[in-house]
C-alpha cells in the first residue's frame, strides 16, 4: 500500500462500500478504528495465533463486514434504525479476535459491550484493542460460557447475545439462552448448514427458553456463498439445570 497508515479516505474502501451495501454508514472516524483494529490483529497474529485470515481485502470481507450483517437484522426485530440510539448490552459469547463484538460496537457505539473468552491471550489482545481505539462501556472476561451462565453477575443480565463459529446449534444454544434476559435475543452467525442445524437444535432452543423468530440467509458482499443469521428470543427462563458443566452440552447436546 503507498497509502498513509492510517488514512480513512484512501483505505477500507471495500469495507466502507459493503458495510453501505449492508445498510450500515460508517464514518471516517469508524474507519480509521477499523484500520487499527487491523494492524493489531495483524501484529498479535505473528506471535498469537488468532485467524488464519489475515490479507487486508479478506480481513474486511470475511471478518468486518461478515460481523456487521448481523446489526440491521437486530436493528430491525428491535423496530429501530441504524444506527442503534437504545441502550443495548450485548456479550460476545467465544469472541476470540473479537468478532462479531467489535466491529459491531465500531459501527454502534451506544452498545455496551462484554467480550467473553476462555484463553487468557484472547483476552490481552482484546483489551488491547478496546484501550487503542478508546471504546468506551466495553469490557472483556475470561471465562467459559457454560460456566460463567450459572453466575448470578451474568446469567440473564444481556439484552442480546452473539456467537459466530463457536459450536452446533444444538450445543451453542446451551451457552448463550443462559445469559440472555427475558424479551432479549441471541444472534448467532452460521454457514450454509444452518438449516440443518436448526431442524436438530429445536428442541434445545425451546427447552432453554428460546423461541425462534428468523432464520436469515445473508449474503456477504466480497464473499461467496450464503450465510444465515439466526435470530432467537428469550420467552421463558431457562431451567436451573442449564447450562450443564463439565462438557455435556457439547457431548451430550439436548435432543
Amino acid at each position: 500500500m503507498t497509502a498513509n497508515r492510517f488514512d480513512p479516505a484512501t483505505q477500507m474502501q471495500q469495507l466502507r462500500a459493503g458495510a453501505r451495501t449492508l445498510g450500515v454508514d460508517l464514518t471516517p472516524a469508524q474507519l480509521d478504528q477499523f484500520e487499527r483494529y487491523y494492524q493489531a490483529l495483524v501484529q498479535w497474529n505473528r506471535k498469537f495465533n488468532l485467524t488464519a485470515i489475515t490479507d487486508y481485502e479478506e480481513v474486511q470481507a470475511k471478518h468486518f463486514l461478515d460481523s456487521l450483517a448481523g446489526a440491521p437484522i437486530l436493528a430491525e426485530e428491535l423496530g429501530v434504525t441504524l444506527p442503534i440510539r437504545r441502550p443495548l448490552h450485548l456479550v460476545d459469547v467465544g469472541t476470540g479476535a473479537g468478532f462479531p463484538g467489535i466491529p459491531l460496537k465500531i459501527a454502534e457505539p451506544r452498545i455496551r459491550l462484554t467480550l467473553m473468552d476462555g484463553t487468557g491471550k484472547k483476552i490481552q489482545f482484546l483489551q488491547q484493542v478496546i484501550d487503542e481505539l478508546a471504546l468506551s462501556n466495553a469490557e472483556t472476561v475470561q471465562g467459559r460460557a457454560e460456566e460463567l451462565g450459572r453466575r448470578p453477575a451474568y446469567r440473564g443480565q444481556f439484552d442480546a447475545v452473539t456467537a459466530r463459529a463457536v459450536a452446533p446449534l444444538n450445543t451453542l444454544v446451551e451457552y448463550l439462552l443462559p445469559l440472555v434476559r427475558r424479551e432479549g435475543y441471541a444472534l448467532i452467525y452460521k454457514g450454509p448448514g444452518a438449516p440443518e442445524e436448526f431442524v436438530a437444535a429445536r428442541k434445545a432452543i425451546g427447552v432453554l427458553g428460546g423461541e425462534t423468530t428468523r432464520m436469515v440467509p445473508v449474503e456477504i458482499p466480497f464473499v461467496e456463498g450464503r450465510r444465515f443469521i439466526l435470530l432467537i428470543k428469550k420467552v421463558r427462563r431457562t431451567p436451573d439445570l442449564y447450562p450443564r458443566g463439565q462438557g455435556l452440552a457439547r457431548k451430550q447436546p439436548i435432543r
